[in-house]
């Protein structure tokens, strides 16, 4: 009996000095975990301040970018630490670290897509094809820019309606921006009768598109004739206008010449065929 008590107590003694030592062990692993957190948390929280700050400091570099690069800086900095937390309990972080590589392979994979979007826009807000507020056309996407994501471009139509595109559509598509440059050139053609007076009618739209508001004086309009067409002879001018004008003052030149050629008598055909038949005698 005495001898079964003392082993006994003899197990009972090792198993709290294991148990003691374990729990040593693991207060010392878990304090080691914290502080490695703690710290972590304060580094990832300044580098991405820091980031931040510097990104801003740079003229013309996009705020959705700055946002998206700090706190890319911050997440991955939270998973080193992540690991070297793990890594405190005797988890092998190699292992870890295959594991985080297959399943962002998979997520990857999974979102294709989307991080084709992510991609894309990164690159329209570095290379900035466009900015918000300026009118572009791409394929058949048109209208003003409202706003860049990272995932889509978001467009105002010319008739009021909200357009939602894909970066990576707009990255993959020719790009026209209206509104990049100060002038544009509108290239105006009207066709008038043979019978009609090419001089008096290039005096006239002359006239026309020198008393507009918008229009430029350098360069200087050029007046031509582009073409003898089957029912008229076209005619044609190029001039410069400022941009934010292009449209009210090439809508205005059409409607102006059309009054003034009425006024001055002078035809603008519509295309027609004569047919000559000749009669053979019986």
């Amino acid at each position: 009996m005495q001898d079964q008590t003392a082993e006994l107590i003899a197990s009972t003694n090792a198993l709290a000095l294991q148990i003691s030592n374990l729990v040593l062990s693991y207060s010392l692993s878990t304090i080691g975990a914290i502080i490695i957190l703690c710290v972590g948390w304060i580094i990832a929280g300044t580098l991405q301040k820091w980031t931040r700050q510097s990104l801003s400091k740079l003229k013309g570099f996009d705020h959705t970018l700055i946002g998206f690069l700090s706190a890319s800086v911050r997440y991955g900095i939270l998973i080193v630490v992540l690991v070297m937390v793990l890594g405190q309990f005797g988890i092998q972080t190699a292992s870890i670290l295959a594991a985080l590589g297959a399943v962002g392979l998979a997520i990857g994979l999974a979102l294709q897509g989307t991080l084709q979007n992510i991609a894309a826009g990164i690159m329209l807000l570095v290379l900035r094809p466009f900015k918000v507020g300026e009118s572009i056309n791409a394929g058949t996407i048109a209208g003003t820019v409202t706003e860049i994501g990272l995932f889509s471009t978001e467009l105002k139509t010319y008739d009021g309606l909200f357009v939602m595109a894909p970066n990576s559509l707009l990255w993959n598509t020719p790009v026209t921006n209206f509104s990049r440059h100060k002038t544009r050139m509108h290239d105006f053609k009207v066709g008038i009768g043979y019978e009609d007076d090419v001089q008096k009618a290039f005096g006239i739209i002359k006239k026309i598109i020198t008393d507009q508001k918008g229009v430029l004086s350098t360069p200087e309009p050029v007046y031509f004739v582009s073409q003898l067409a089957d029912s008229s002879v076209v005619i044609s001018c190029r001039y410069w206008i400022e941009s934010a004008h292009y449209f009210s003052v090439s809508n205005t030149t059409t409607e102006l010449v059309k009054a003034a050629f009425d006024h001055g008598d002078i035809n603008i055909p519509y295309p027609q065929v004569t047919y000559h038949r000749s009669e053979s005698s019986s």
